[in-house]
């Protein structure tokens, strides 16, 4: 036991520290100069999505919000100065167009008139030669005026009292039409969208009566003074070079979408529609079609209405976003712009079927999933 206590225990106690001691020599100076098998780290290439022009139908349908409104009153004018001696159309009553309102009576300065009469005086001291003399007779002539009813309607108002002294352009009252218009506030892009003249509307009344359609558009500008044309901080005109903005596919809505109101499109309602002032309304206005055309994405282009850019894609890039990024440069082309839809433009010349462009254009923030917009090179949302 004492052997084993003072020659066995040191002697394995030893040997388990020598070979601890030779592992870490081991660990430290032998497989630390080792080289480690080098890991591959997290990589990913950019891609530059590409798109193919390609053939269809472009419709060039604008949707605006607009509002049912009352037709103003239509003033009724004195045409005649003199004195009011009849009425024959009393306040609230129905009128049509040129009807008779009231009747003017006018004075007209005649020259004395000699007339030869047979109630003659014969003087006892003339001679029966002189027996007959002319009298000489003046008066007052009077004319007699119909002012009529300028518009279909009631009337309204009615301001002359009879026997009143009226002037020549003095106004008289009002005829209220009882007819409506549906009119609507509309942004740079969509008036760009509505250069020719369109051709008709299709109106649907919030809580009204099932949609109809409105065949006489009109379209305004927007008063100088009202509306300054400054959209998207540039001043003095529209500017159409940045990417896209937010609207609606097949016609962007209203100018709260992020342009400035530009103008208005106004439609007349038809008679017969039941509709009351104050109603909310979505007005749909084509302004033409066309078919079978060359056509790319919105966001591909850059530039005004009438021509703009694409950047074609390089060679040998597939129109697909998951190729990575294709070799070569993007090279410009100019282009002649047709018709859009609010997400599709038709190329007119200077692009061919098939040919590959980029989807967005150099410099443009991606569009997410969701964003629309609504012309070439138009402003964008929030910006």
């Amino acid at each position: 036991m004492r052997i084993f206590r003072r020659v066995v225990m040191p002697v394995a106690w030893l040997a388990v520290f020598t070979v601890i001691a030779v592992a870490l020599v081991k660990i430290a100076f032998i497989d630390g100069m080792k080289p480690g098998e080098v890991l591959a780290g997290p990589s990913a290439e950019v891609a530059v999505p590409v798109v193919q022009a390609t053939r269809a139908t472009v419709t060039n349908a604008v949707q605006v919000k607009a509002t049912v409104q009352s037709d103003a009153p239509v003033g009724i004018r004195n045409t005649t100065a003199g004195v009011v001696t009849h009425f024959f159309l009393a306040e609230g009553q129905p009128v049509t167009s040129g009807d008779r309102i009231y009747q003017v009576r006018t004075e007209v300065v005649a020259e004395s008139t000699t007339q030869d009469t047979a109630g003659l005086v014969t003087a006892a001291d003339q001679a029966p030669s002189q027996a007959r003399q002319p009298v000489t007779r003046t008066g007052p002539v009077y004319t007699y005026a119909d002012v009529l009813a300028p518009a279909t309607g009631r009337l309204e108002s009615l301001t002359v009292l009879l026997n009143q002294q009226v002037g020549v352009g003095e106004a008289a009252g009002t005829v209220n039409p009882g007819t409506f218009t549906v009119s609507g506030s509309i942004d740079a892009a969509q008036q760009y969208r509505l250069l020719a003249k369109p051709g008709s509307a299709e109106i649907a009344v919030v809580g009204g009566p099932a949609p109809f359609s409105c065949p006489a558009v009109a379209l305004k500008e927007a008063a100088s003074g009202g509306v300054s044309g400054n959209v998207g901080g540039v001043s003095g005109g529209v500017s159409r070079t940045v990417p896209y903005a937010v609207a609606v596919p097949g016609g962007g809505s209203g100018p709260e979408q992020g342009g400035a109101p530009t103008g208005t499109v106004s439609c007349a309602v038809p008679s017969g529609v039941e509709v009351f002032a104050g109603l909310g309304a979505t007005m749909t206005v084509t302004a033409g079609q066309a078919a079978d055309v060359v056509t790319v994405p919105l966001t591909s282009v850059r530039g005004s209405v009438k021509e703009g850019s694409v950047w074609l894609a390089p060679a040998g890039a597939a129109p697909d976003s998951s190729t990575g990024t294709p070799a070569g440069e993007p090279q410009e082309r100019k282009v002649q712009l047709g018709l859009n839809d609010g997400s599709m433009v038709e190329i007119v010349s200077g692009l061919a079927e098939g040919e590959a462009v980029l989807e967005f254009i150099p410099g443009a923030p991606a569009r997410q999933a969701g964003e629309q917009f609504a012309g070439p090179g138009s402003i964008p949302a929030g910006g």
